[in-house]
């Protein structure tokens, strides 16, 4: 990939802010939180610790701040790093609102600036986690955590990913695109809802990648639609996500 594309993905969050503070409102009421594009429940997912009293968190690629507004309530000291400015309005207003005292720093979660080790608790929801090439992002949360610390991060499944047409229409059961050195896919330029670009991995390139970094996997979770699903979300349409997986869930421990 030699696109610029932070800029790309920088300048599409800028002007599709708008489009998703109805969603950040909702979100940041919530008093359980609700996870990825079908809201799979915390108590099936469990991404955050019940209990974040004297934990420092930082959420990597935090958009507009609810899933930092969480860990928050959960009694974390809370850093969010975002990339676009406009989103990061949102989120500072919102937790204004609520009165959460969450540090929102407009940067690029490949490289955060925040010093070693210095959290016991990482984050990405459809953040840093599909925005940023994995090699480049989770080496920068490996520096930021303390040996011990966790990484949690949800993105598109890749099983979801070679099965999305190339002019960015609806998922379907056809095999559109290799497995075999998966690396993402650029969307600026197709037919369909252009969006920005993504990256992803083949499932045994993430294991490498986690093993050569540091970092132990605690658990992995394959997420579906509910049953009663309808519509379709990121170009995903309930019925394919019922029975095939459109999210995906790595819980990483850093070892030391």
């Amino acid at each position: 990939m030699t696109r610029d594309y932070v800029s790309i993905n920088r300048d599409i969050w800028n002007a599709e802010a708008a489009d998703w503070v109805e969603l950040a409102h909702h979100r940041w009421t919530l008093e359980t939180p609700e996870w990825g594009n079908w809201n799979n429940p915390e108590s099936e997912v469990r991404m955050l610790p019940v209990d974040m009293t004297g934990l420092d968190a930082v959420e990597l690629g935090c958009g507009t701040g609810y899933v930092a507004g969480w860990m928050q309530k959960r009694g974390a000291k809370v850093t969010a790093i975002d990339i676009s400015a406009e989103q990061l309005a949102t989120a500072r207003q919102i937790a204004g609102e609520h009165g959460a005292d969450i540090t929102f720093i407009e940067g690029n979660a490949e490289e955060t600036g925040l010093p070693d080790a210095s959290f016991d608790f990482a984050i990405s929801e459809y953040g840093a986690s599909i925005w940023c090439p994995p090699e480049t992002w989770l080496q920068e949360a490996h520096r930021l955590l303390r040996p011990g610390g966790r990484l949690v991060f949800l993105g598109n499944h890749p099983l979801s990913l070679i099965c999305a047409p190339l002019d960015g229409s609806p998922t379907d059961k056809t095999l559109h695109r290799a497995y075999r050195n998966m690396w993402g896919a650029d969307w600026t330029e197709v037919e369909f809802e252009p969006t920005g670009v993504c990256f992803n991995l083949t499932t045994s390139d993430w294991m490498r990648l986690f093993v050569d970094l540091g970092f132990v996997v605690t658990s992995y979770q394959e997420l579906y639609a509910p049953h009663a699903g309808m519509g379709t979300r990121g170009a995903v349409p309930a019925q394919w996500a019922t029975e095939y997986p459109s999210e995906q869930v790595w819980h990483l421990q850093k070892q030391g």
